[in-house]
């Protein structure tokens, strides 16, 4: 019924088409001092499941009875153009409330805006703390939508951009217009970030660093070099950068394929160095009695190399139709450490914006994903291991699957609900446990 919605919306002849009209506010405030910026978000996800066959259930394993959970994240953004060039960015955020069964059971979690450890708390923190600096490269000069991370109303064509302080990689490497928000759009960890992108990160999804970023009109590369967490999925990192480190290098091609319709094409690298464990030698060492049971955490080395690559393609298609597809891989023998349990993934998605129906910022979108694991990786859960979002106490492996569909409605000014439904097949990769269906309800306020 949605596909079949979705295709006579798409099909719609040129005659049914309404004669534009400018788009309402999308903020509760104007934000218009050239200088400062101050604005905010809020963000509520509702999620909910029924009871699901399970054979068995281990420490880490999704809830198979049902349940609700609720989430909270709050936001504050602030900033200064200290000069034409030269911007400083200042973040508090707060995210309490939590999602279903603590965030466990899932590599492809159903809410990206859950805190990995409830134990934290809503307690404000600062999020974001960051210097921007543009450096011209050109005479001429190109407009730009002011937005949190970047202050200026125009940037030079060709351009150096460098930001350093504390941040998250996931503002600006892997970024995608369509599936990419998850407070307008998506919700599920694998579907709004690539998967196998295992990216430097504390437990709340940031990191201190410096990225560089050259610009022009048809091409973009960005370097990010960042610190690691101590261990995996912790708040504490390493600061030690003779042990510890994340390379991160992103290609931006932005090809002519369709006249007047954008096509966005990144591949992504990225290299992580730090105290990680080796799957194998845990195995090897339960096998010959040495450990009770396997255990990552008893087999890490300080130096351990894990490294990884992602695809990430977004096109724009003529009746306000967009669709997006990420692939990513990871080595997979050493330790899932600071995003998600995920070595290899396939996810690919649409989005349809609501002009058909004469509701311009209304939004549509469906997305499939596919997520899998290493050999090693997969052996060590079958032998009772526990990683730090996965363990059932045994495993039949199969591929995590995952379906994710939303709608969103403009409300007013800054204030839109949305209505959304997941699907996962085998979660936390387990062919013993699920079918899982989870509906949810999103209310997002931007100040």
């Amino acid at each position: 019924m949605l596909f079949s919605f979705i295709c006579i919306a798409y099909a719609a002849p040129a005659y049914a088409q309404e004669t534009e009209h400018p788009s309402p506010p999308v903020t509760l405030f104007p934000h218009n001092n050239d200088r400062y910026w101050i604005s905010g978000q809020a963000n509520f996800i509702f999620q909910a499941h029924g009871d699901f066959p399970a054979l068995y259930n281990g420490p880490n394993s999704l809830q198979n009875t049902g349940e609700t959970a609720l989430s909270r994240v709050f936001t504050l953004y602030t900033g200064v153009a200290i000069t034409h060039s030269t911007g400083l960015l200042f973040d508090v955020e707060s995210a309490g409330g939590q999602g279903i069964s603590n965030a466990l059971g899932l590599a492809g979690f159903t809410n990206v805006d859950v805190v990995r450890n409830p134990q934290l708390g809503a307690t404000p923190y600062v999020a974001r703390i960051m210097l921007h600096e543009t450096i011209a490269l050109s005479d001429d000069a190109v407009k730009q939508e002011r937005t949190p991370f970047s202050l200026a109303k125009s940037v030079p064509k060709r351009r150096l951009e460098i930001r350093a302080g504390k941040l998250s990689l996931a503002d600006f490497f892997d970024t995608n217009e369509v599936g990419g928000d998850s407070h307008l759009q998506f919700t599920n960890w694998t579907t709004v970030n690539n998967g196998a992108y295992d990216y430097a990160a504390d437990t709340r999804g940031y990191t201190y660093g410096v990225i560089l970023e050259y610009q022009q009109p048809q091409f973009g590369i960005r370097f990010g070099e960042v610190l690691m967490p101590k261990v995996a999925n912790g708040l504490d990192l390493d600061w030690n950068l003779r042990r510890a480190h994340s390379e991160n290098l992103e290609l931006e091609f932005r090809p002519s394929l369709l006249p007047s319709h954008a096509t966005t094409i990144r591949p992504l690298f990225y290299w992580n160095t730090a105290n990680m464990g080796d799957y194998q030698e845990a195995i090897t060492a339960f096998e010959n009695g040495i450990d009770a049971q396997p255990d990552i955490t008893a087999h890490r080395h300080q130096g351990t190399l894990k490294y990884g690559y992602g695809l990430n393609i977004e096109q724009e298609l003529p009746a306000n139709f967009r669709m997006f597809l990420r692939i990513g891989w990871n080595e997979g023998q050493h330790e899932s450490f600071a995003y998600t349990e995920v070595n290899n993934t396939v996810s690919f998605g649409f989005d349809l914006a609501g002009n058909r129906w004469r509701r311009q910022l209304d939004k549509i979108g469906s997305a499939f994903g596919s997520n899998g694991l290493s050999s090693e990786h997969a052996e060590y859960l079958q032998l009772g291991g526990e990683g730090f979002l996965l363990g059932d106490g045994n495993l039949r492996y199969g591929r995590e699957m995952i379906w994710e569909s939303y709608y969103t409605a403009h409300l007013w000014r800054g204030v839109f609900a949305s209505s959304q439904l997941q699907f996962i097949n085998n979660p936390g990769y387990n062919q013993d446990r699920g079918r899982v269906w989870v509906p949810g309800l999103r209310l997002h306020v931007d100040f």
